[in-house]
């Protein structure tokens, strides 16, 4: 068998076991799937209600409208429509989540892998560089960055994962210093397969359960991390994250001259996020983590 196939065995028995389920696990994913669905098919929803326009353009309809059969969830202050509104701020929040997320967990595995595996001289660098990250006060880094830096999509994205991956690095290096002590490691060193290879084909497949958790983490850290300066005011003003939607409403007033629904509906979508996140990283360990659900009895 090659070692490609080898891998692709292995990723189909992670899939596999992924439909063998528990129910967390899947109504976490039923509700993340849900709301990437509504993100993806943002421009053709709006394409659609708006007739081509754009969901921040100022004006296109009367000011504060109840919320009608037209406009479910009314306008507002600028003559916006708010559920057109909602759907642009959950797509850019979900892709600045996703890209910041992948970005941290991309370096995380590259960063664990190589101190867990290679030990030594290089694991001490690494684990120290890590430990400095994660003692590092993040928040008030981001605010200066933010303020001095004029960002973009992908800036903003790069500058969340930056404090985003030391804590997916510990958790993952954590499993590789016991996979590495396995007898079907020593048998592939003996078969002749070089580190690299070891890393890649042997060790990493085993590792897509706390890749997937460490991921998750990430996304939550960069999201939390990304409406906490959009709720000031901080980040691209031409990008509407569902935080910035907030700034908005706040900015306007909105719960004090009771216009509840522009508070509620990026809060409700962001918390939605949340916990859907959150239910897939225990759906995940409890399958993939026996002794922790031994330990707590879930």
């Amino acid at each position: 068998m090659t070692q490609q196939k080898f891998f692709v065995q292995r990723i189909t028995r992670l899939l596999s076991s992924l439909s063998k389920s528990t129910l967390t696990f899947k109504i976490g994913f039923f509700i993340l799937l849900s709301l990437v669905t509504l993100a993806v098919l943002e421009p053709y929803i709006n394409n659609y209600l708006l007739r081509g326009r754009s969901s921040t353009e100022i004006g296109l309809f009367p000011k504060l409208l109840p919320p009608s059969l037209e406009h479910p969830l009314g306008t507002d202050h600028f003559g916006r429509d708010i559920f057109s509104l909602q759907l642009t701020g959950l797509r850019y929040s979900l892709i600045i989540g996703l890209l910041a997320g992948g970005i941290a967990t991309l370096i995380a595995v590259v960063i664990a892998t190589a101190s867990g595996y290679l030990g030594g001289k290089v694991d001490g660098a690494l684990n120290a560089m890590t430990n400095s990250v994660l003692v590092i006060p993040t928040l008030p880094i981001l605010l200066a960055i933010a303020a001095y830096i004029r960002m973009d999509l992908l800036m903003m994205s790069f500058t969340l994962s930056i404090f985003s991956w030391p804590w997916p690095t510990r958790v993952i290096r954590a499993q590789i210093l016991s996979l590495k002590e396995r007898p079907y490691i020593d048998l592939a060193k003996v078969s002749g397969l070089n580190s690299v290879e070891i890393m890649f084909f042997e060790i990493l497949p085993n590792l897509m359960p706390f890749i997937g958790v460490g991921f998750a983490n990430a996304v939550i850290g960069a999201m939390i991390a990304e409406t906490g300066l959009r709720l000031i005011g901080l980040g691209p003003g031409d990008i509407p994250s569902l935080g910035l939607l907030l700034f908005w409403s706040m900015g306007f007033g909105a719960i004090a001259q009771g216009y509840y629904q522009l508070v509620f509906a990026p809060a409700i979508l962001l918390i939605l996020i949340f916990i859907s996140l959150n239910l897939v990283n225990i759906g995940l360990e409890d399958m993939f983590n026996p002794r922790l659900k031994r330990i707590t009895g879930l």
